[in-house]
Order: C-alpha cells, then sequence, then structure tokens
C-alpha cells in the first residue's frame, strides 16, 4: 500500500466534468484507488462516492493505492489532482 499526500491546486467545478476524468483516471489502474479526507475514505473509482467529496482549490487529501501498479495509481491520480488544468 502506497499513500501520496496530495494538495488540490486548481478548481475542479463540475462544467468541465473534473470528477469524470479522475474516476477515469483511477480506473485505468489495475490497484484499488482511494481518496482519504479527515475521517472519509472514498474509492476513485466510484463516480458517486467522488462526487460526495468537496474537491476544491486549496484542499488537502491523500491518495491510496494497493495493487500491483499502485505507485503508478498514487502518481497518476496525485499528479491529475495537483495539475488538473
Amino acid at each position: 500500500m502506497i499513500k501520496k499526500p496530495v494538495t488540490i491546486r486548481t478548481d475542479m467545478d463540475m462544467a468541465s466534468r473534473p470528477i469524470a476524468h479522475l474516476v477515469q483516471e483511477a480506473s485505468q489502474y489495475k490497484s484499488s484507488v482511494y481518496i482519504e479526507m479527515e475521517n472519509t475514505k472514498i474509492n476513485a473509482k466510484s463516480m458517486m462516492g467522488m462526487m460526495s467529496l468537496p474537491l476544491l482549490k486549496g484542499t488537502s487529501l491523500t491518495v491510496v493505492a494497493e495493487g500491483e501498479d499502485e505507485e503508478n495509481a498514487v502518481n497518476g491520480v496525485g499528479a491529475f489532482l495537483e495539475n488538473r488544468k
């Protein structure tokens, strides 16, 4: 299991469908991928779960992955959240 702290650097406004793109990013990995915020752990491959999180610019969270490509998963999802334009 790998954990990576991340701070969202851009707005995740609904108009540009960032949640759908985030779920697509997480879904390309074989590993289980989760987003942890405070006391909440949500499956990053779940559209409904991800929509329940307040993913706002400046929010700190942790990307967690477990599986055969876990390092690529945390790096890919982390980069999406930090560098999304």
